[in-house]
């Protein structure tokens, strides 16, 4: 039978173990071993890193289907993030002897790792630049699209729930920033609150004015 990937990261066993994660239940904390890789089935998961004065900064939110914890197979020994769960979730933890056996073993999992790997390289690199150059308008503006997924054929995305103090710890500033934003987009008409914050695709000509 030909390896299947989905089959694999549904069936628990030989080094794979399910985790049912309340909303804001942690799956790991910063500074803790590092010795799986973690796959969502269901849910979403926040990545935060926090400075020893304990400023907070979030640095990834992540959907189904995606990885997260893969540094433990490169030199990572130690977590240098808390992984936290955003609402109820289902997922599956692959202890890093088992990762890297399927990964030597079957191409056609390594093909689905590495275009995760890939995706994840290019969007720390547009994070990196959003930092470096653009106002925080425009890196609120920036997320948003990214959590709406923005690139389909419809003209509005709806945005999973998350709440402005995370979208603050992401963008970089204040809530009250953030609230003073979201109300100029509102009005703008480039979002909207119809049952859940849908964001309209005229909000990509905010990053993209000068």
């Amino acid at each position: 039978m030909p390896f299947e990937s989905k089959v694999f990261l549904a069936k628990i066993g030989d080094g794979k173990t399910l985790l049912k994660a309340r909303n804001k239940k942690r799956i790991f904390s910063q500074g803790d071993v590092a010795d799986a890789v973690f796959y969502i089935q269901e849910g979403k998961v926040r990545l935060s890193v926090q400075s020893q004065g304990g400023k907070e900064a979030v640095i990834a939110v992540l959907g189904p289907s995606e990885f997260f914890g893969e540094a433990c197979l490169a030199t990572q020994s130690i977590r240098l993030s808390t992984a936290t769960a955003m609402e109820e979730s289902t997922i599956v933890r692959i202890a890093k002897s088992a990762m890297i056996r399927v990964l030597h073993d079957e191409p056609i999992f390594s093909e689905l790792f590495m275009t995760h790997l890939l995706t994840r390289n290019i969007r720390i690199e547009g994070d990196l630049v959003d930092q470096l150059f653009n106002s925080s308008e425009k890196r609120l503006a920036r997320i948003l699209l990214l959590l709406a997924n923005f690139g389909k054929e419809s003209k509005t995305e709806s945005v999973p729930k998350v709440s402005q103090e995370t979208l603050a710890a992401m963008v970089g500033t204040t809530r009250s920033r953030v609230s003073f934003f979201m109300n100029k987009f509102r009005k703008l008409g480039l979002i909207e609150y119809n049952g859940g914050l849908h964001v309209h695709s005229s909000l990509l000509n905010v990053v993209l004015h000068d």
